[in-house]
């Protein structure tokens, strides 16, 4: 099991069992949050802890998800989607760069274009420590 926590230690997260890659994305919201990201389902894989704000994405109007952060400190803990799929379950990630770094360093990354095409790009090989430190 990993977990991750803010700053401030109110709110966190727990990822049962192996979290495979790691999402760099370049969106608009990831690039500036610098966040990646370990994907599951809400109530699964993933459980929040703690109090939490979202924010939606402003300007659009219907948004899929929202980020998820601590009201205190500010870090980013996740993002949930807004809708449930076809088996009625919610997507959600976790920011693995609350977890401890010894952890998911040698995690691989997988790159998605968030911002163009949508669609995932070659890996090149990097893990979490390539892009961490």
């Amino acid at each position: 099991m990993l977990t991750g926590s803010c700053h401030c230690g109110k709110a966190s997260w727990t990822l049962e069992g192996d979290p495979g890659s790691i999402t760099a994305c370049n969106c608009t919201l990831c690039r500036r949050y610098g966040t990646l990201w370990a994907y599951d389902y809400e109530g699964e894989r993933i459980a929040l802890s703690g109090e939490t704000a979202s924010y939606t994405r402003a300007g659009k109007d219907n948004p899929s998800l929202e980020i998820l952060f601590c009201p205190t400190c500010a870090c980013v803990l996740s993002w949930r989607g807004l809708w449930l799929d076809d088996k009625g379950r919610r997507r959600m990630a976790v920011n693995i760069r609350l977890a401890p770094p010894e952890l998911v360093a040698d995690l691989p990354i997988d790159h998605f274009d968030g911002l163009e095409t949508f669609e995932d790009l070659p890996s090149d090989g990097r893990c979490v420590r390539d892009l961490w430190f």
